[in-house]
């Protein structure tokens, strides 16, 4: 994403599990995650007792945090998909949640849409 020249700007080199930036964990057809059913059953793996829930709400942010980047000039955007957003189920024979799929074709195109 925003690539010009062939290079990419600073940015932080740690990376974390979508859960933790999309969050929506129980929004738009999601399934429970191994990482959800975790930090739910040992709240204090995460020093702080958070979770994956909200997280900073890329879910419902992502339009605007996609704009954010690129005013920041970001020229790439790396990013996972969630099974459980898209396989709720955690098989394909359980059936594969449309509006999953919608949500990431969105983030695709607004990435795309923002050069």
């Amino acid at each position: 994403m925003f690539a010009k020249s062939g290079t990419l700007n600073a940015a932080p080199k740690k990376t974390f599990k979508t859960t933790v930036v999309e969050g929506a964990a129980t929004e738009g057809g999601r399934g429970i995650s191994v990482w959800d059913d975790l930090t739910l059953r040992t709240p204090n793996m995460i020093h702080d007792g958070s979770n994956g829930n909200v997280a900073c709400d890329m879910y419902h942010r992502y339009k605007e945090d996609i704009k954010l980047m690129k005013q920041m000039g970001f020229d790439s955007y790396r990013f996972s998909i969630s099974w459980s957003r898209v396989l709720p189920g955690g098989r394909t024979f359980a059936g594969i949640n449309k509006e999953g799929i919608n949500y990431y074709n969105d983030v695709i195109n607004t990435v795309i849409a923002n050069g």
